[in-house]
């Protein structure tokens, strides 16, 4: 095949297609935390140990229970998500009014202490998860070829990105969760359950981190190690769409993953600093990032 700008289009089309899954997992992990942020005011810095928890999770119900990935992929997230809602409960809510360095430093003190848990047991080597039978195998393009549960990661992400904005953005679940943030007091004199909805938010956003977490299983394995890996990086993808932006978060997860792979067959020495020094860039034209809001 003729090569495109010098590059031989498998390796560029290769290099699209995992920008694309590590899109996809950016911008599930970045939603979370930017629905966690925008209607809680929370840094959840227990991110990236939550996708951690997911990823056990699923593996725990192959090992003891013989319980597959698709089981995994319902049952995963709301085990992690029922796990949140215990921790919102007993200790993220005694911060809400306290500024947000306090329930920054809890949860990340919380993720040190569950990946350390987690890693004496298990040490630091990843432990094997199998993929689904049923996406097995793949695709040829002609040009490349794409593995079909690789495809599968970038569509049910994007497929449930959308589908999470769809409900916060246009439902009237979603104008109640927007409202409590702005007047809870407004919002529970219309017999609302205001705490209640925080403490289901809050799960649900750690069930997005889950839900990645399983999803990343048969590509990354488990391992105790994998959420810290990557929570820094997005971090930095909810910077750069702006802090609590939900649509934000999902073109920005996406947009920066396939940037990050194009650098790979263009400049590799910059692939891993690419993303920091997009934000550097964006904190100085727009520091409320791209999609966010100045306060």
């Amino acid at each position: 095949m003729i090569p495109l700008l010098g590059i031989p289009p498998q390796a560029l089309f290769g290099q699209l297609l995992i920008g694309l899954i590590n899109g996809s997992f950016y911008a599930l992990l970045s939603l979370g935390l930017a629905v966690i942020f925008g209607l809680l005011n929370i840094i959840n810095f227990t991110h990236g140990a939550q996708y951690m928890m997911g990823a056990f999770a699923a593996w725990f119900l192959l090992q003891y229970s013989g319980l597959g990935y698709w089981w995994a992929l319902l049952i995963a997230p709301i085990v992690v998500g029922i796990i949140g809602m215990v921790l919102e409960r007993t200790m993220l809510k005694r911060l809400y009014q306290l500024d947000h360095l306090y329930g920054l430093l809890l949860t990340f003190g919380l993720a040190l202490i569950v990946q350390g848990l987690f890693r004496n047991q298990f040490g630091s080597s990843g432990l094997p998860y199998a993929m689904p039978p049923q996406l097995a195998g793949g695709q040829n393009l002609g040009f490349m070829f794409l593995p079909n549960y690789r495809a599968w990661v970038i569509g049910f992400s994007l497929a449930v990105c959308l589908g999470t904005w769809f409900i916060i953005e246009r439902t009237r679940l979603g104008s109640y969760l927007r409202a409590a943030t702005e007047n809870p007091t407004l919002v529970q004199a219309f017999g609302i359950n205001v705490p209640r909805m925080i403490t289901l938010t809050y799960g649900f956003g750690v069930a997005l981190a889950a839900l990645a977490g399983v999803m990343a299983a048969p590509i990354y394995q488990v391992n105790p190690l994998m959420g810290s890996d990557l929570i820094v990086v997005v971090f930095a993808v909810v910077v750069i769409g702006g802090m609590g932006s939900i649509m934000g978060s999902i073109i920005t997860g996406f947009g920066l993953g396939i940037i990050e792979g194009l650098t790979k067959v263009f400049y590799p020495e910059a692939s891993n600093t690419v993303i920091f020094v997009i934000m550097a860039l964006v904190l100085l034209v727009k520091p409320a990032g791209l999609f966010g809001r100045a306060q």
